[in-house]
């Protein structure tokens, strides 16, 4: 068993979390039930994994109690799909599923990843997603956090692209009890490009949680993050989100844009975007906003004859339309949008009693 030690809140990649709440000692590992359906070119099951850049007790704990799914797509591969779905079925489980994504030379992938729990399951989930995009390679990756309100979730992400690649990373948050995701992606070819964004949904008590790293290597790369979440009843969330541009990576362009709709008096969201620019002759900007719904899109649907709470859930789904257009999987966006719409009346509900 891994001997480092948990985190806490004095860490700046830490702050605003629940950490403090986690006893990692009264969970025993367990394996999950994984289904994978796809290519049967490009997959591969092996107890292999890969080394993160950025290590800690979540990740080393992964290790030692994962056994990696590694995607291999050849050379000039296109059209690959692959979709993996794990169940958490056992109360006071571990689960550490693994995803390794290697992209050949000018191949193309797509990857749905879904986590699903039954109502009532107090486990800890923590996944590693590992991807390696090699020269014209393009990934698109999604994950889909479907857990229950009693699950946690501590997820670590890494990508890294090479030369003229493209790196499509996407995640749709709508359960979990604290559900945290941490992504590096680095952009280490010339040419590279890189499109992250993620919708996310709290309401009770539930916290999202979000780091982010666009880090730029080498020069004429491109990244553009686009995060959007609401946040309803009690529940709270948080991005900090950090652009990086290196000495050699003159050329390159950056953007970084977080919204946060607060839905009621008791919602709380923080948003902290960064930037570090090594360099000149770069183009870079963040922009965030924290805040209720707009008044005067409230008053011009009501204006119209449309109730309260009906103008405000049109509003709503307008605010996500953006993100779930940018979701790489068109038939996966539709079912999602369902759901939002279903989560957005319970929370209505509970709100109105």
């Amino acid at each position: 068993m891994t001997t480092l030690a948990l985190p806490t809140t004095e860490e700046e990649i830490w702050r605003y979390s629940r950490i403090d709440d986690l006893d990692l000692g009264a969970f025993s590992p367990q394996r999950c039930t994984t289904q994978v359906v796809g290519d049967p070119a490009i997959l591969v099951q092996s107890s292999e994994a890969s080394v993160l850049k950025h290590e800690d007790v979540f990740t080393q704990t992964n290790l030692e109690n994962s056994e990696a799914i590694v995607i291999r797509v050849p050379k000039s591969h296109a059209g690959g799909v692959v979709e993996i779905i794990h169940r958490f079925d056992a109360s006071g489980a571990l689960y550490c599923p693994r995803v390794v994504i290697e992209a050949g030379e000018n191949s193309e992938v797509s990857v749905v990843e879904r986590f699903v729990s039954a109502d009532g399951v107090k486990a800890l989930v923590i996944p590693v997603l590992d991807v390696r995009a090699a020269q014209a390679a393009r990934v698109s990756y999604l994950a889909v956090n479907e857990l229950s309100a009693t699950t946690w979730m501590i997820a670590h992400q890494e990508a890294e692209g090479e030369r003229d690649s493209n790196l499509n990373l996407s995640v749709v948050a709508l359960g979990g009890d604290y559900a945290r995701v941490r992504t590096e992606c680095r952009l280490v070819g010339q040419g590279a490009s890189a499109q992250q964004v993620a919708l996310y949904f709290a309401d009770g008590t539930q916290m999202h949680d979000f780091r982010t790293t666009q880090e730029h290597v080498a020069p004429r790369t491109h990244s553009d993050l686009l995060f959007k979440g609401a946040v309803a009843g009690k529940s709270k969330s948080v991005y900090t989100g950090l652009i990086k541009i290196h000495p050699h990576a003159r050329g390159s362009e950056a953007y970084q844009t977080n919204r946060n709709l607060t839905l009621s008096e008791g919602a709380w969201a923080e948003s902290v975007p960064n930037l570090d620019i090594e360099t000149n002759e770069v183009k870079c900007s963040h922009a965030s906003t924290v805040g209720p719904i707009d008044d005067d899109q409230r008053f011009y649907l009501e204006s119209r004859g449309i109730e309260p709470a009906t103008a405000e859930r049109l509003v709503v789904l307008g605010f996500f339309n953006e993100v779930l257009e940018r979701l790489p999987n068109k038939v996966l966006a539709a079912e999602l949008y369902d759901r939002v719409v279903a989560k957005l009346a319970a929370s209505e509900t509970v709100g109105s009693e």
